[in-house]
């Protein structure tokens, strides 16, 4: 991308590109565990797709676009499913992960980089867009949500999974002050643009009826809500700091949507 180009990006897109450049290494060796998974396994707490069920019963032959594709292991999963998949994302040093992994697995498919908000794809390209962590909590719900609803055919699918509202209500704003409590911290109303004092990258994160207006506004039919319970050997996992186990087990720290775009 040009340096104009670079400089017509949103501030909180410039923030996070930088920010995901950043903590590539990070997230290297993490997302090569999940491209060797034989079946997907969602977010932090890695429910197995047996129980999740969100995708569609055959993947076979439908065009998928990744939005935040980060190492592009979903869209790994897909393609093992028989899924066309394409990945865009932000940053370039989690697509090199990406397609280095892809040379290591031996599996192929499109990766760009751009931001989810704004993608260079025609109107009604794909059957289903999908985001686990992507553009479902680092772009801006108000902009990648009528995207993602343009880039949908007809009776096409949006799945994505990301925080709950209740964990940005109960977490500290500072790692150091320890994981989500049991109290309320920030307001529930008003919920939207998210800049911890720790970080240097910008969250976004709605309340339910305001997803749901949104959503419905964009051309969606919302079909399933699935509120994340922690399994009972769920184990801390350092990268996850902000909650434990035990919180998740009595309180949903993540969700999954799924909608379907009107005909």
């Amino acid at each position: 991308m040009t340096e104009s180009g670079e400089e017509a990006l949103p501030e909180h897109v410039r923030a996070n590109r930088a920010a995901w450049d950043s903590y590539a290494t990070e997230f290297a060796e993490p997302g090569r565990g999940n491209w060797a998974l034989p079946t997907p396994a969602w977010g932090i707490w890695s429910i197995p797709e047996a129980e999740m069920q969100l995708l569609p019963g055959d993947l076979a032959g439908k065009d998928v676009i990744e939005l935040g594709c980060g190492t592009a292991y979903v869209s790994a999963w897909l393609a093992r499913l028989g899924a066309r998949p394409v990945g865009i994302d932000v940053s370039s040093a989690q697509l090199e992960t990406a397609r280095k992994l892809q040379r290591e697995f031996g599996l192929e498919f499109p990766l760009r980089l751009g931001n989810a908000e704004s993608t260079p794809f025609a109107d009604a390209t794909f059957d289903v867009a999908i985001s686990e962590y992507g553009a479902s909590l680092w772009a801006d719900p108000y902009a990648w949500v009528p995207e993602a609803a343009r880039l949908l055919r007809p009776g096409g699918l949006l799945i994505f999974i990301t925080d709950t509202a209740l964990i940005q209500m109960t977490v500290p704003e500072r790692e150091a002050d320890g994981p989500a409590g049991t109290a309320l911290l920030r307001p529930y109303f008003g919920m939207h643009r998210m800049a911890w004092p720790d970080e240097t990258s910008i969250e976004f994160h709605l309340p339910h009826g305001e997803w749901v207006r949104l959503l419905r506004e964009t051309g969606f039919e919302v079909e399933r809500l699935v509120e994340v319970q922690a399994p009972p050997d769920a184990v801390a996992d350092q990268r996850w700091a902000y909650v434990t186990p035990e919180w998740a087990r009595q309180w949903p720290s993540e969700e999954a949507w799924i909608a379907r775009k009107r005909g």
